[in-house]
C-alpha cells in the first residue's frame, strides 16, 4: 500500500487554495509519487532538494488562517519569555462540539463493527485524529464505560491491516493509504 503511487483522477478546482494547489502540484509531477512520499512533500517533512518545487509553503499557518477566516480559530499572541508566539485557540466551540460529535457518534452509536459499513468522511476523520494525536482527546468527555467502549472500538479499527483493508475498501483505499503512511 506504501508504494502504491498516487494517480490523479481529476484536476478540476475545488474552491479550497491548499487543495487546489495540491492537485496543480500532483498533475506537475513527471513522475507519479507514493502516498507517503505526498504526505512528506506536501508537509514539509522532506528535504528533497530536487523536489522542492512540489511541497506546499507554511501549510499549518495556512490551515490555521483558513481556520481563522471561517471563524474557527482566533489569532492571539502569547509572550514566552524572550519572545511573542503567535497562537490559534478555538473560537467556535460549536464546531469543535460538532466534530466530536460526529467522531463519538460514528464510533458508538453508529458503529456497524465493520469500517467499509462506515461513513468515509467519519473513517477519514477518525484516521486524521489519530494521525495528530488528538483521539483520547476527542472520546475523553464521554462516560467510562462509553470511553472504554469507543477506545476499543478505535483500537480494534486502527491496529486492523491498512493492506488488507483497502484490498475491500470500496473507494477508501486512500484512507487506509494514509493510515498505513502515519503508522509506518
Amino acid at each position: 500500500l506504501l508504494s502504491c503511487q498516487v494517480l490523479l483522477k481529476s484536476d478540476a478546482p475545488t474552491g479550497d487554495v491548499l487543495l487546489d494547489e495540491t492537485l496543480r502540484h500532483i498533475k506537475a509531477t513527471e513522475s507519479t509519487e507514493t502516498v507517503q512520499s505526498w504526505i512528506e512533500l506536501l508537509t514539509g517533512e522532506t528535504w528533497n532538494p530536487f523536489k522542492l518545487q512540489y511541497q506546499l509553503r507554511n501549510v499549518r499557518e495556512r490551515v490555521a488562517k483558513g481556520l481563522v477566516e471561517k471563524g474557527v480559530l482566533t489569532t492571539e499572541k502569547q509572550n514566552f519569555l524572550l519572545f511573542d508566539v503567535t497562537t490559534h485557540p478555538v473560537s467556535n466551540a460549536a464546531e469543535k462540539q460538532r466534530l466530536l460529535k460526529k467522531l463519538q457518534e460514528g464510533v458508538l452509536e453508529r458503529w456497524a463493527g465493520d469500517p467499509h459499513r462506515m461513513d468515509r468522511r467519519t473513517l477519514a476523520l477518525l484516521v486524521l485524529a489519530h494521525s495528530s494525536d488528538v483521539l483520547e482527546n476527542a472520546f475523553g468527555s464521554l462516560a467510562d464505560d462509553r470511553y472504554e467502549v469507543a477506545v476499543s472500538r478505535t483500537k480494534e479499527l486502527l491496529d486492523a491491516d491498512p493492506e488488507v483493508e483497502a484490498a475491500k475498501a470500496g473507494g477508501a483505499e486512500m484512507i487506509w493509504a494514509v493510515l498505513a503512511a502515519f503508522n509506518k
